[in-house]
């Protein structure tokens, strides 16, 4: 892993998903074979393979101080071509630092990651006001999880995280996307741990050898999509929990 501490220019961008999105690190050392923010590296020209850099804005919370107050209110996206809560930032902490911020302008916030180190903020998070946390969690199988997303944290400590927050009064969510092999157990798996789902079929080009090496083409398929995603929210319409099929 190559670490580089850089100095941003800005960190309180627009983005297309919510109003404004918050990135403290540039790459991921989760490094998930199918992640869309491989395409960073055409504008970053790090040389490096996805997974194997992360650059650490080391002035993100200085400049966060400065922007929000030159800015409209709006829904607050941390993170989007990172995950706020990878390694790093248990040395760093420049995801808490930049929430304490937030927060304290009392914008709202949609925390989203694969960690269970969210754990760790949870002081900041009991009692905010329109903030919600959301974990990746994209199968049931710890050896598919392995070929898709290997140096990710393991489904059950997500799963238990998710649990924690939510029973702590934070608003949580589930992001099954790609909806990967095995998922079909994730609707009973999140009972009692998350307000909302979003099933999305994210089966991003990066990651089709590994279907083909392994043998899981029709799970590339349209049927299969279908067909996991209406028991999945049949499940979670059951819980009366709300879910969102995205094709």
């Amino acid at each position: 892993m190559i670490v580089r501490e850089v100095l941003a220019k800005s960190i309180l961008s627009k983005s297309k998903i919510h109003d404004y999105v918050v990135n403290p690190y540039v790459g991921c050392a989760h490094g998930c074979s199918y992640c869309y923010a491989r395409f960073m590296k055409r504008f970053t020209n790090h040389q490096e393979a996805w997974g194997e850099f992360v650059d650490v804005k080391i002035n993100a919370v200085e400049l966060l101080v400065r922007e929000i107050t030159r800015k409209k209110p709006g829904r607050t996206w941390v993170s989007g071509v990172c995950d706020p809560y990878q390694p790093l930032e248990e040395r760093y902490r420049l995801t808490r630092g930049c929430l304490e911020v937030l927060l304290r302008h009392r914008w709202p916030v949609t925390v989203q990651t694969r960690s269970p180190l969210a754990l760790r903020d949870l002081d900041l998070m009991r009692g905010a006001q329109a903030l919600e946390v959301g974990f990746s969690v994209t199968t049931m199988d710890e050896e598919i999880r392995r070929l898709f997303e290997p140096s990710a944290p393991p489904v059950p400590a997500r799963l238990k995280a998710l649990g924690e927050l939510h029973a702590a009064g934070v608003r949580t969510f589930a992001m099954i996307a790609p909806l990967l092999p095995g998922a079909e157990g994730l609707g009973e798996a999140l009972r009692g741990r998350v307000d909302r789902v979003l099933i999305d079929r994210m089966n991003y080009a990066h990651a089709h050898g590994i279907y083909r090496r392994h043998h899981l083409e029709d799970k590339l398929s349209t049927r299969f999509f279908e067909e996991a995603a209406r028991g999945l929210r049949a499940a979670f319409e059951e819980q009366g929990v709300e879910c969102l099929v995205v094709c």
